[in-house]
């Protein structure tokens, strides 16, 4: 069984409140219009946001249905994946780690995989997914030891595994302790990487060419590039890791061709509870796994997996008909590409003042000192004068942490200076400069050197900290101790052509932060996050 635990914090409802964005370039080069409620880059929809609107008939079916199948389909679903527990058990029952290093063979293993396979499909057949539909034909592991599928956009995307004769899945090395599921994950020799072993990707990478490359050895190993759930109406920008072999892959559609579309778990829509309560109590649910004929890759993608699973990507989006974005998810913040840089899908500075909003901060008081001394959680809130100094952890996620997680007192002045709204553009790049510079080796100038290019970037932009050291070289900072200049900088963030527009658009609030304090927060009303 495949298992995706993509990390969920939540993403309020900015396509709302959104301004219009400025043109910018896409792939072709020709000029992309985005900032349009619920689209993205491109005139793009965005492929984070899932908007479910249900009828008085619809909310009427479903309260009926739910009260009863909904209940009865998700217990008996629970039994037979626990009835899986034994069988997924008998396959590496008494084997040792040498033995599971190579593909199993032996009657245990044909035993286990046919009873594995015929409660996986009454799982979900309980669960209302009574019809999947195949199309085109699956190739075999020796045409394609790699397959390809997208869009990943539920948890019950694991249902194509049915189809595909139980691939190998790459998953977490914390999925092994959870109970059945850790069973199923030994059960099909997944490839397993750890977040907290800084050597695990490579071991994963060599794992993986390693199988694909066994010349039919080993079975397929199945991948959904994306690396996090969408809405389906565009396809993410694909991880290079299924890539990375350089073999012949197989590309897989899925679909839920449905009158209503209840199963999709986007980054900011319907919860889980509610998309299995949801499904669940649909009579039927249809899915449709489609095989795509075999991508032979060219010598130039076989050496380079970011040009192949681009090309893919672009290949599996003409034949669903979507567009194919640069949007992913860096850690836990979506992404878009913008030249040389990813930046947030949401201004960071609009998540900042809602969740001061609800700290009950008012904008106008006096700041402290903007020194280049740290801050941490208690001394943040303190230093704020809030209300509630006990709860400070949604302000502290926002700016970047030490491993004390201490923050920096320079970046917290920066954005609350921006929240005090009435500076222009140009009066925050010189104030950001300011904070961050230090005096320069070339005639003791200040300059402003790459760590504090780097904390501009990601406190106002949501920049990853790799894509700003690039362009800071791009910029003329490589050189040591040679940071840049005002010139530099303000250049850069006030009349470049493609970055311009970007300053100007996320240091403009959506709304004024100047309001008279009052007994309750205000703004916009909590937006329920998938742990609510």
């Amino acid at each position: 069984m495949s298992v995706w635990s993509p990390p969920r914090p939540s993403l309020r409802p900015w396509l709302r409140r959104q301004p219009q964005l400025p043109a910018r370039r896409g792939r072709g080069g020709a000029a992309m219009e985005g900032g349009s409620r619920g689209r993205d880059e491109g005139g793009a929809p965005s492929p984070f946001v899932h908007e479910l609107r249900l009828t008085g008939a619809q909310r009427a079916k479903f309260y009926l249905l739910g009260t009863v199948l909904a209940p009865l389909r998700v217990a008996l679903a629970f039994v037979v994946l626990f009835l899986m527990w034994p069988f997924a058990l008998l396959q590496v029952l008494h084997r040792s780690g040498e033995e599971l290093k190579e593909p199993l063979t032996d009657w245990r293993s044909s035993f286990s995989h046919s009873s594995v396979y015929l409660l996986s499909r009454l799982m979900f057949f309980l669960l209302g997914f009574m019809r999947i539909r195949v199309r085109g034909q699956r190739a075999s592991r020796l045409e394609a030891p790699i397959l390809v599928a997208a869009p990943h956009s539920t948890f019950f995307d694991p249902i194509i595994l049915l189809p595909c004769d139980l691939p190998m899945v790459v998953s977490r090395t914390e999925n092994l302790h959870v109970p059945v599921i850790g069973a199923l994950l030994r059960f099909n020799q997944a490839i397993l990487v750890s977040r907290h072993d800084p050597a695990s990707r490579k071991k994963v990478v060599e794992e993986v060419k390693r199988r694909a490359t066994s010349q039919g050895k080993w079975p397929q190993v199945l991948f959904f590039p994306e690396g996090t759930c969408s809405n389906k109406k565009a396809l993410l920008k694909f991880k290079p890791g299924a890539f990375i072999a350089g073999v012949p892959i197989q590309p897989i559609l899925v679909r839920y061709p449905n009158s209503l579309d209840s199963t999709t778990w986007a980054w900011q829509g319907p919860g889980v509870l509610k998309v299995i309560w949801l499904t669940a109590s649909q009579l039927c649910t249809t899915v449709e796994v489609e095989f795509l004929p075999v991508y032979q890759p060219s010598a130039e993608e076989s050496v380079n997996p970011t040009l192949y699973a681009s090309n893919v990507q672009r290949a599996m989006a003409r034949a669903l008909g979507v567009p194919a974005t640069e949007c992913e998810l860096v850690g836990t913040l979506p992404v878009r590409a913008v030249g040389r840089l990813r930046v947030a899908l949401e201004p960071r500075l609009w998540e900042l003042e809602r969740a001061l909003r609800r700290a009950r901060w008012v904008a106008g008081g006096p700041l402290p000192d903007g020194g280049a001394e740290t801050l941490g959680c208690q001394e943040l809130a303190h230093w704020l004068g809030l209300p509630h100094p006990e709860a400070p952890e949604e302000l502290c996620a926002y700016f970047q942490q030490d491993m004390g997680g201490a923050m920096d007192a320079r970046a917290v002045r920066l954005a609350l200076q921006a929240l005090e709204g009435g500076h222009s553009p140009e009066e925050l790049t010189r104030l950001a400069f300011e904070l961050f510079c230090e005096v320069g080796a070339r005639q003791g100038a200040p300059c402003l050197p790459r760590e504090g290019f780097c904390a501009i970037l990601r406190l106002l932009l949501g920049t990853p900290w790799a894509d700003g050291a690039e362009l800071f070289a791009a910029l003329g900072g490589a050189e040591p101790h040679h940071g840049l200049s005002i010139g530099q900088f303000q250049d850069f963030a006030l009349r470049h052509p493609d970055y311009a527009p970007l300053f100007s658009t996320y240091l403009c609030l959506p709304v004024p932060a100047h309001r008279a304090p009052t007994p309750h927060a205000n703004g916009l009303p909590h937006t329920k996050s998938k742990a609510d």
